[in-house]
């Protein structure tokens, strides 16, 4: 196959549409999960644990997708991974039995921690003054997913509370074959990691203590956390707050998660690709920060519903804007043979506050208050903006080939 660098947008686009299927394959889902698992258990506690389930794998499985990547290239990564989420769909449509479904999740995770070769590609084809805007590119395709996904899952389950499985499993395999006609290979042989795959590269925190070991790395990856944590509390608590405190039900949360997916899709998708990053990463990621500090701060305290608008509106505009810089500071930070699996190894954190984010605002809900979960959380953004503070310095990135 031929190397994508220097090929123009297409590479760019078949990303950010695997990434937007994967997504819209997710939010599908959404509308009919519980009640394909109601066919089984009607506890809500088998709901969260297949939310769980779909999370650690992607934990275990993203940094060492990316470390393959390295040494085989990406392009065969992408397919394969793709390929394995439609099985995963499929499997999830057809299941009979419980221990079924918990495959089929296992299988999507493991199989769609993708997005650390997805990023790890876009690094590959975009010059360093560029990877920010095109990392926003994802950011972009998940907003435009969860969008849509959801919408389309409620159309679907007219037809059936199974058709929504089969048509992402269907959606995963016409990327399959788009990408297997038109996607060149980004990392050629000769810029690939040479030493053979171990079994110790198999051990997420081998990958994730080995990352953070890098100059500066340590202090984006708990930025990174930090912010991600506060966001996953957010998205698993919102409705349950918003319930409590506001009466608001099922319609008037989808208005307000299709209010933060919109302006995701217009911050990373438009606004990033229309100005210049370059060498502004740390003052664009600083002040996203601090508008997410902010919006978490104004949704825990709200007088009225008619302010949790414009408190979620910059809440997502910090989200959207601060993402993708921090992104790109890491793989600013390491050299083409190791973007995979540190990239990874990013992703592996976002697993990490998928599961533990939930349980804390949980806690803090239960425990402390409806708006604990908001304030605590304004309280991990600014500890994110200080760590974030300590780095984008020269002097902490390492020198690389590009």
């Amino acid at each position: 196959m031929p190397n994508a660098r220097g090929t123009g947008a297409r590479p760019l686009t078949f990303i950010f549409l695997t990434v937007f299927l994967d997504l819209l394959g997710v939010g599908i889902l959404v509308p009919v999960l519980p009640f394909i698992v109601a066919e089984f258990r009607t506890d809500a506690l088998t709901v969260g644990l297949l939310s769980l389930t779909f999370a650690a794998a992607q934990f275990f499985a993203s940094p060492v997708l990316g470390a393959w990547s390295d040494r085989i290239g990406r392009r065969r990564v992408l397919l394969l991974s793709v390929l394995g989420t439609g099985v995963g769909y499929f499997i999830f449509g057809a299941a009979q039995t419980l221990w079924l479904l918990y495959l089929a999740r296992l299988i999507d995770g493991f199989t769609g921690g993708n997005i650390s070769t997805a990023q790890a590609y876009i690094a590959d084809v975009s010059p360093p003054q560029d990877r920010a805007k095109n990392f926003g590119l994802i950011g972009a395709a998940f907003g435009l997913g969860f969008i849509i996904g959801p919408a389309l899952g409620g159309i679907l389950s007219h037809w059936s509370l199974r058709a929504p499985a089969y048509a992402a499993g269907v959606l995963s395999l016409a990327t399959v074959a788009l990408g297997y006609l038109v996607l060149p290979e980004s990392l050629p042989p000769e810029r690939r990691t040479k030493s053979r795959f171990r079994l110790g590269d198999l051990h997420p925190l081998g990958h994730l203590g080995e990352a953070v070991r890098r100059p500066g790395v340590a202090r984006i990856f708990a930025a990174f956390f930090a912010m991600s944590f506060a966001m996953a509390g957010l998205q698993s608590n919102f409705a349950v707050f918003t319930h409590a405190r506001f009466g608001l039900g099922p319609k008037g949360n989808a208005l307000l998660f299709t209010l933060v997916g919109l302006v995701g899709v217009l911050v990373q998708g438009v606004l990033l690709r229309r100005i210049s990053t370059a060498d502004r990463e740390r003052p664009i990621a600083m002040g996203g920060l601090a508008l997410m500090a902010v919006g978490f701060a104004a949704t825990a305290f709200v007088p009225a519903v008619v302010w949790l608008y414009p408190a979620i509106v910059v809440l997502a505009l910090g989200s959207s804007a601060a993402g993708p810089m921090l992104t790109s500071e890491v793989s600013r930070s390491v050299g083409a043979a190791e973007q995979g699996w540190v990239l990874g190894s990013l992703q592996s954190v976002a697993s990490l506050t998928r599961i533990a984010g939930p349980v804390w605002a949980g806690l803090a809900f239960d425990h402390v208050g409806p708006g604990a979960p908001y304030w605590s959380g304004a309280l991990w953004v600014v500890a994110g903006l200080a760590a974030a503070s300590l780095s984008f310095r020269p002097a902490d990135r390492a020198t690389h080939a590009t």
